[in-house]
């Protein structure tokens, strides 16, 4: 699968004196799996929340799915934020009945069965759950929708080294050609396996596009390894 899914056209943001994104550029395929590195300060919650429609007011083009961002956007893209984003009064399954209500491409089954994967049950109250498996039960909603574009706020930054490999098999077992996944994370070293391409951010620029086949090929290097000499971590 080769069609665009994301195309971003000289894209720049500023808050009051501050430019936070300058002349970005960058499409991904449909069927790729795009990790979007940089360390804190560099852009990309920017960047992820102007994908998500959560940010406005920036100069550039951006199309999800050939549209731009809006209303019909927003029905394509399925946000996994960095912070959990329920009531603690709620149980479990009133969330899944928000979803089913909220999104016509939400699948309860498929949901039921990643939850059952992460050991999560219906009747469980959001206050009673760890960090961890707020996380994992925010990644089985987001990975339930039929969506064009997963975009994905660090998805393994609360959880245990453990419960990181079932979470990164979870993606890769649940997406589907069609899709683009776009990961914004720092944990590199846990999750580059399962990258197709990369997108290096530094002060709001992207200073490295490629896939990460051709990266090792030309650098001898890993995807960790480069992104802490470019950074100097």
């Amino acid at each position: 699968m080769s069609d665009t899914i994301v195309s971003v056209t000289d894209l720049n943001k500023s808050f009051g004196d501050k430019q936070v994104l300058k002349d970005v550029c960058f499409t991904c395929k449909g069927g790729s799996i795009v990790g979007l590195l940089g360390p804190n300060g560099s852009g990309k919650t920017t960047l992820i929340k102007i994908l998500t429609g959560l940010i406005t007011g920036y100069e550039g083009k951006v199309r999800i799915n050939g549209q731009p961002i809006g209303v019909k956007t927003k029905e394509t893209v399925s946000f996994l934020p960095d912070e959990p984003y329920f009531a603690d009064w709620m149980r479990v399954k009133d969330v899944l009945s928000i979803f089913i209500d909220l999104y016509h491409d939400f699948d309860y089954l498929r949901c039921l069965e990643i939850m059952q994967r992460f050991q999560i049950d219906e009747n469980m109250r959001i206050k009673t759950m760890s960090k961890g498996t707020k996380e994992k039960f925010q990644l089985a909603l987001v990975m339930s929708r039929h969506a064009k574009l997963i975009v994905l706020d660090e998805p393994i930054g609360g959880v245990d080294p453990a419960a990181r490999e079932v979470i990164l098999d979870t993606i890769l077992n649940n997406y589907r050609e069609d899709q683009t996944i776009l990961i914004a994370t720092h944990l590199i070293a846990d999750i580059e396996r399962i990258f197709d391409s990369v997108l290096f951010i530094k002060d709001g620029v992207i200073v490295l596009d490629d896939n990460v086949e051709e990266i090792r090929l030309k650098t001898k290097k890993s995807i960790d390894e480069l992104f802490r000499e470019e950074f100097k971590y």
